[in-house]
C-alpha cells in the first residue's frame, strides 16, 4: 500500500522567510552546521497538526475534514517576532521564532486536531504552541556545545519581523531524504471569511 508522510500547515511567504534568515544570520554563522541542523528558510512553516505516514488512499477523507474545519473559521493574521528555545532556555533543543496569534488561531489548531482523531489520528498530547522552527540542536550536541547554544540565543535579539495573513490551511507531504526534508503542498483549504 502506497504510504504518504503528511502535516497540516500555515505556509509563510518568501518575504517573512528572508526576514527571519537574515535577522538569525549571525546565529547560524555562529554556531554552526555541527551542533545545529538548521531549517532551509523555504520550508518553514507552522504545524497545526503532524499527522504521520497514512495510506494514500486516506488522502480525501483528510481534505475533507480540513475543507469542513477550515470553512468554520475566518482568515486571521499572524505577528512574527522573538527567538527562544524548546523545551526551555537551559536545555535548548529546538531554536525557534515566535508567533503572535489571536484566539482564534489556537481555535482553528484545536477544530483540526479533533478532526484528525475523529479520522483515527493520534491525539497530541503536548499543548499548542506557535512557532516556526528554525533548527534542531543535533543528538551528538555536547555539554559545551549546549553551553554555546544558550550563549549565543543569550546574545541574539529579534524583533517583529512582519505581519502574516492568513487565508488558508495546507495539507503537506514530507519526503525524508539524506539533505534534508522535501515539502510538498498537497491540497489548500481556503478560510471562510476575508479578513477585515
Amino acid at each position: 500500500m502506497n504510504q504518504l508522510r503528511v502535516f497540516i500547515a500555515i505556509h509563510f511567504p518568501e518575504s517573512i522567510q528572508d526576514s527571519i534568515e537574515k535577522q538569525t544570520a549571525r546565529l547560524r554563522q555562529s554556531l554552526g552546521n555541527d551542533i545545529i541542523r538548521w531549517v532551509a528558510p523555504q520550508n518553514m512553516h507552522l504545524t497545526l497538526k503532524f499527522i504521520g505516514n497514512i495510506a494514500a488512499a486516506h488522502l480525501d477523507f483528510l481534505k475533507q475534514m480540513l475543507v469542513q474545519t477550515a470553512d468554520s473559521h475566518s482568515s486571521l493574521e499572524l505577528q512574527i517576532g522573538g527567538i527562544g528555545s524548546f523545551p526551555n532556555s537551559k536545555r535548548p533543543r529546538v531554536l525557534w521564532v515566535g508567533i503572535h496569534a489571536p484566539a482564534e488561531l489556537a481555535s482553528l489548531q484545536r477544530n483540526i486536531e479533533a478532526g484528525s482523531v475523529r479520522l483515527g489520528y493520534e491525539k497530541e498530547e503536548r499543548p499548542f504552541s506557535p512557532h516556526l522552527t528554525l533548527g534542531r540542536v543535533r543528538q551528538t550536541a555536547s555539554p559545551s556545545d549546549l553551553q554555546k547554544v544558550r550563549t549565543a540565543l543569550e546574545g541574539t535579539q529579534i524583533g517583529r519581523i512582519g505581519t502574516v495573513p492568513v487565508h488558508a490551511v495546507h495539507l503537506y507531504q514530507s519526503e525524508l531524504r539524506p539533505e534534508g526534508s522535501v515539502y510538498t503542498r498537497l491540497f489548500s483549504a481556503p478560510l471562510n471569511k476575508t479578513f477585515q
